[in-house]
């Protein structure tokens, strides 16, 4: 370009490329997200004039929020309340204030996201598409997934603008595993080692009726768990697809009254699993003389219902300390390891005694 020629602006970037002004601006600043092909015909247009945008607005633009979003599928979940609340300092502590928010699972949710500019984001929602992420991690954003399915130890092979030929995450996105699996496989254990053969997974409570998916990590843990032993764990081993707690119990009475044979009862959280328990006892079944019962996330349901519940405990405080670990890493430039955690069983009253 010669000397005398006039400055191109963003005018002429959007004039090439067939777009608006504030397409090429979403670009340019990677603050939303663009469809792949007006995208690739910007970045051409860009290249093709030799745009250089305003240094001083790209410096503006660089600042930290200070800033990191925590997106969860039930915000009133004790869990993720806890794990808010434990992550907090240690946010803190790293500079940055967090924010819970529910997920609303739609583009425009997405983009709301991203124009607010935060420093971090924190994803545990078995419903938040993969697409998603990838939107976060194109605008620049590092991302956090905790890990809710079998192979979400690398779920963006391809990415609309990249591939990774090897295998790789792409920048700005790591997976936390909290422990699902192995917790999963460690309460059916107990259940059989207590001696129960007939086993029923009481899977999630949603408004839609949502199932969960068969690579859901606290189903596959059930599943896998029981095969190893030789035991059933087909469709007839769950209770799926409720509304509210109270389709819950009534299912599992039905289940009872039937009088099928169950020995065992293992819940997805321990609201679900203290909800079979009440229904099992309301049906005349002794807990745990007749029925065994065990929970997931040791919330605090579980010390205060009766009889008092077996549960599994995930270390709260080390995968918040890990994700804000690993969030400032990636905002510093690194891109860290996944990490995975164990979690540990906490006997109780639901289950038998030694």
């Amino acid at each position: 370009m010669g000397e005398g020629r006039e400055r191109v602006t963003r005018a002429d970037v959007a004039r090439l490329a067939g777009v608006s002004e504030t397409i090429v601006s979403y670009v340019i600043n990677n603050n939303r997200y663009v469809a792949k092909e007006k995208r690739r015909r910007v970045e051409e247009a860009v290249r093709a004039l030799n745009y250089r945008p305003n240094s001083m607005a790209r410096a503006l633009k660089g600042k930290q929020s200070n800033q990191i979003l925590f997106i969860a599928d039930h915000i009133t979940n004790e869990y993720f309340a806890r794990i808010v609340s434990e992550m907090d300092q240690y946010a803190y502590n790293a500079g940055f204030l967090i924010s819970l928010c529910a997920n609303r699972n739609t583009p425009e949710f997405v983009s709301q996201v991203i124009s607010r500019q935060y420093d971090g984001i924190i994803v545990s929602s078995a419903s938040f598409p993969d697409e998603y992420v990838q939107q976060f991690s194109q605008a620049g954003i590092p991302v956090v997934v905790f890990r809710r399915f079998r192979h979400q130890s690398d779920p963006y092979q391809k990415l609309p603008d990249q591939e990774l030929s090897n295998g790789q995450m792409p920048d700005r996105v790591a997976v936390l595993g909290t422990g699902l699996y192995t917790g999963a496989r460690q309460a059916v254990k107990h259940l059989i080692e207590k001696g129960c053969r007939h086993i029923i997974y009481a899977d999630r409570i949603s408004a839609r009726g949502h199932v969960s998916r068969l690579d859901d990590l606290r189903l596959c843990g059930f599943v896998d768990e029981m095969q190893a032993h030789g035991l059933s764990a087909g469709p007839e081993s769950m209770i799926c697809g409720c509304h509210t707690e109270e389709e819950l119990a009534q299912a599992v009475t039905r289940r009872l009254q039937s009088g099928e044979q169950i020995d065992g009862i293992f819940g997805r959280n321990d609201m679900i699993a203290c909800a079979a328990m009440t229904a099992a006892q309301q049906c005349g079944f002794s807990v745990p003389e007749d029925i065994q019962v065990v929970g997931f996330d040791d919330s605090s349901i579980s010390r205060y219902c009766s009889p008092k519940l077996t549960t599994i405990r995930v270390d709260q405080t080390s995968i918040a300390k890990t994700t804000i670990d690993m969030l400032t890493e990636m905002i510093n430039g690194i891109n860290p390891g996944n990490v995975d955690f164990e979690s540990i069983l906490v006997k109780r009253e639901s289950t038998r005694r030694e």
